[in-house]
Parts: C-alpha cells; structure tokens; sequence
C-alpha cells in the first residue's frame, strides 16, 4: 500500500511537471475558428475535453496568443477556449469605436458560452482579462465555476493607481526623457497621441513588468495582430496612460466581489508596477472568500518568473472540487 501511494505521488509530480512545460509549438495544435455572433465575426480556438475553461488576455488590445502560449498545454486535461475580444487579434473591429467597451466583452463571453452550449465555465484573466473575469462572474453568478484572477485590477481607481505608479517609475529613473515628455504635454499632446506614443514607448517597461528582464512571453512565430492600440484608447481613455477614462474609469467591484459565488483564485506579484501590490492585497479585504498568494519574486506575469510555483498552485486549484 506504501510502494502504491509513493507510486502515484510520483506519477502526479511528474504529471504536473507535464503540464507546466511550455511548448513553443502549442499554437501547431490549435485550429483557428472564425464564428458569427451577433453582427461581428471572432477568432475562436476550441481543443481538448472535459470542463471549460476560457483564457482571457490583458491589454486591452492584447489577441489570446500570449494566453495560449503559455496555458494552451491544459487541453490534455481540459477543455480550453481561446478567442479574440473584438477588434483584436483575428477578429473583426468594430463599426464604431464606442462598441469597445468592458461591457461588450462580458457579453461576448456569454455569447461564446452559449455557443459552446456549456453549462459552466471556469475563467483564468490575466491583467486587464480579470476585469472582464469579474464582471463576468457578478453579472453570470451562476455560470461561473472556477476563476483565476492573475495580476488583476479591481476597479478603474487601481487602474489609475498602475499609471501613478508607472509615471513615478519612469520619473525618477529616467528623467531625462521624463523631461522631455513632460514638454510635450505643456504643448497639448496626451497619450493617445502619435508623438506622444513614440516618446512613451521608449521608456523600457520591462523592468516594470518583469523582475527578471531576459523573461519573453511565448509566442507565435506567424505574422498576427498581438496588439490593438484604438481599443485601449477607447477603454482605458484618449490620455488613459495619465489619466484612464473611458468605460474603465467605471468599473469598481469592490463592495460587489463578496458575492461572487465561483471559487477563486486571486494571484499578485511583489515586484508588480502595474497591478500595485498596495492596491493588489486588498483582495483579501473585498474578497475574503478566495485563496490569495503573493508571489514574492515576480512582477506582472508570475507564470513566466516563478513558473514551478505557480503551475503548482494554478494546477491545484483547476483540480480542486
């Protein structure tokens, strides 16, 4: 009985091991989809079977590539559903830029669910894809099985609060080109401007998103859309990287997110700039309900800088009743 339960310990370590690899090749396995719901065409990458879960990406204007590059490997113990917001990745844009909107991404959610004709649904969001997550999982209480909520954002005040906290960054590190940037502003541009953009841009953000620097994100070697910078400016504002408006600037959850019913996973990073650990912890406070972990050696993407940890904990919990 001994040797047995040594056998099956190991077997589970090395099956979980198995998991958290990730395959540069994952995207070989997917077939992209183009499905019509409503008046818009999406990319949708359906594969593996059991309980769903959807994968939602940050941005927003991020496609689902970097989220399948690096949980795309759970369709061999899942059923994992990958897919483009509209006007991002494959799918189509939108006729009129005030349909990008948080709201209109919690119903293409629901729109895929129903397409999908699945009951329940666990939901993994990585930053600005928590939002969606919990707005998802308040307005569907009852669809909603498992969420994971990975560097994420409870409200367009911590969503302000990422910004404060990059322009310090950038600042005080990098003053010269804070000076200059700063004369620009004195001269009417804002965020969304292209001279502004180009400025901005050369700031390197990854030492706010990553606390090892060489760390890159795995994705495709095809030519895709990884970015859509006309459904940021609409959902986060026309100057969001210093001031967010937009249908962000409305979002707040936190008197709500005791009601949430799906159990849940809240997962934050010690060096992370953009969802601020300050902000990050009160999770604890407003949902007291879900698991919490600090990842005490990473930033904004704790499954690229504490990978063993994290899988642990992320696999763990998909598992869990």
């Amino acid at each position: 009985m001994k040797l047995k339960l040594i056998l099956a310990t190991v077997l589970c370590i090395c099956y979980e091991i198995t998991l958290a690899q990730v395959d540069p090749n994952i995207y070989d396995k997917f077939t992209s989809k183009t499905v019509k719901l409503g008046d818009y065409n999406y990319n949708l990458e359906v594969l593996g079977e059991g309980d769903p879960i959807f994968f939602l990406p940050g941005g927003p204007g991020n496609s689902h590539d970097y989220m399948q590059g690096n949980f795309g490997q759970y369709y061999k113990t899942n059923t994992v559903v990958f897919f483009d917001f509209l006007g991002r990745g494959k799918s189509d844009n939108a006729k009129d830029l005030s349909e990008y909107s948080v709201e209109n991404d919690v119903e293409l959610i629901e729109k895929i669910r129903k397409h999908l004709k699945f009951d329940k649904i666990s939901i993994v969001g990585h930053s600005y894809g928590t939002v969606p997550a919990q707005a998802y999982a308040l307005k569907y209480k009852n669809k909603v099985s498992k969420l994971v909520l990975i560097s994420g954002f409870h409200s367009g005040a911590m969503w302000q609060a990422n910004c404060d906290s990059y322009n310090h960054y950038a600042k005080t590190h990098f003053p010269e080109k804070w000076e200059k940037l700063m004369a620009l502003r004195k001269q009417g541009y804002i965020s969304s401007d292209k001279k502004h953009q180009e400025l901005y841009a050369t700031f390197p953000t990854k030492y706010i998103y990553y606390h090892n620097t060489t760390l890159q994100q795995n994705t495709p070697k095809y030519d895709y859309r990884g970015w859509a910078n006309d459904v940021y400016v609409a959902i986060i504002g026309e100057d969001g990287d210093f001031d967010v408006s937009g249908s962000m600037i409305h979002q707040d959850y936190r008197k709500k997110l005791k009601k949430i019913k799906a159990k849940t996973l809240v997962i934050a990073g010690r060096y992370d700039g953009v969802s601020t650990p300050e902000f990050a912890i009160q999770y604890k406070k407003f949902m007291p309900q879900a698991q919490f972990e600090m990842f005490e050696n990473s930033s904004h993407n704790p499954y690229l800088e504490e990978p063993e940890k994290f899988y642990t904990i992320f696999e763990k919990f998909i598992r869990s009743k």
